[in-house]
C-alpha cells in the first residue's frame, strides 16, 4: 500500500454528531496503551500524527484520518483505563457504540491486544460487542518486539482461546519497533478494493466471506 497524503480530517466527541463520510472507514478498537496510536501511525507512515503516549486514556476522541483521499482510518478511544471514572467511561463507550452502530460507511474493525498478555474482560466484552454490532473483527497482536520468537505461537493460541473467536478469525502480530506485520495489515485492507473505480463497498461480513470464499 502506497500512502501518497494524511490528513486527521475530523475529530468527533461524546457529544459530537457521527460524520456522514463517502469513504470506505476501518476502524481500529483496544484497551489504552495497547498500541492504537503507534499501529495507524505505522499504517500512515508517519511517526507521530496520531499521538502516542505513556499515559493511557490519551485518545478520548473518535479521529478519522484520511488516506490518500480514498479512505478513513479511525482511531476509537481507548478503553479500560481504571485511573478515569465510570461516568467517563460510560461515556466513552457510549460513543463508540455509537460510531459502530451509526456509521454508514464501517466496512471493517482491527481489534488490539497487547500478545503478551491473555486477553482481559474489557478486551473480551469489546470482542463481543464487534460481534453484536455485524462485524468479524481482525484481531492485532501488539507489542510482539516484546517477546521471544519462541512465545509466539502459544501466546496467538491464548488469544484465539480466551476471546473465542470465530472459525478462520484473523489474528496478525504486529510490532511498531519492527514494523513486522505492517505489509501484511496493508495487504488486508487493499484486498478490499476499496480504490477500483467500480467499488461499491463490502459487506459487513467481510472477512468472513473472504476467509470462507476466496481462501
Amino acid at each position: 500500500m502506497i500512502i501518497k497524503s494524511v490528513e486527521l480530517e475530523k475529530v468527533c466527541g461524546v457529544t459530537s454528531v457521527i460524520p456522514d463520510n463517502d469513504k470506505p472507514e476501518i476502524a481500529f478498537a483496544g484497551k489504552s496503551n495497547v498500541g492504537k496510536s503507534s499501529l495507524i501511525n505505522a499504517l500512515m507512515n508517519r511517526k507521530s500524527l496520531a499521538r502516542t503516549s505513556s499515559q493511557p486514556g490519551k485518545t478520548q476522541t473518535i479521529n478519522f484520518y484520511n488516506i490518500n483521499d480514498e479512505l478513513y482510518y479511525v482511531d476509537l478511544p481507548g478503553y479500560g483505563y481504571a485511573s478515569v471514572s465510570k461516568e467517563v467511561k460510560a461515556k466513552w463507550g457510549k460513543l463508540i457504540e455509537r460510531y459502530l452502530r451509526n456509521s454508514k460507511q464501517l466496512q471493517c474493525v482491527f481489534l488490539l491486544v497487547d500478545i503478551r498478555h491473555a486477553p482481559s474482560t474489557n478486551d473480551v466484552e469489546m470482542y463481543e460487542w464487534i460481534l453484536a454490532n455485524g462485524f468479524y473483527p481482525i484481531i492485532i497482536a501488539t507489542k510482539l518486539d516484546k517477546i521471544k520468537r519462541s512465545q509466539v505461537q502459544k501466546n496467538v493460541k491464548i488469544i484465539k482461546e480466551k476471546l473465542n473467536v470465530e472459525p478462520g478469525t484473523i489474528i496478525i502480530p504486529f510490532s511498531a519497533q519492527t514494523k513486522q506485520g505492517r505489509d501484511e495489515i496493508w495487504e488486508l485492507i487493499d484486498s478490499m478494493g476499496y480504490h477500483r473505480s467500480d467499488y461499491k463497498g463490502v459487506d459487513k461480513k467481510w472477512q468472513w466471506i473472504r476467509l470462507h470464499c476466496i481462501n
